[in-house]
């Protein structure tokens, strides 16, 4: 079963609270959450649509980009797909 590892950057919602999160290797894969584990729970789930999505119409997910996290808002997010 292969793995797939992405950054993804967390934004802390100054107006609303919680955090945007989003994946610059997979354009458009945005989510958020309420805490730091909820939107890591929420990028997950999205991140396993995208790459999904992409299998079903036949095309191959980009290759992994996550190297070390730098900071405490930039995280690797690791799925795999079955």
């Amino acid at each position: 079963m292969p793995k797939y590892r992405y950054i993804a950057y967390f934004e802390p919602d100054l107006e609303d609270g919680g955090y945007t999160v989003t994946v610059p290797a997979l354009p458009g894969c945005i989510s958020q959450g309420d805490t730091l584990d909820h939107a890591r729970f929420m990028i997950q789930d999205a991140i396993e649509c995208y790459l999904g999505s992409l299998r079903k119409d036949g095309i191959e997910p980009p290759p992994s980009d996550a190297p070390e996290p730098t900071n405490t808002l930039e995280q690797v997010v690791e799925v795999s797909m079955t």
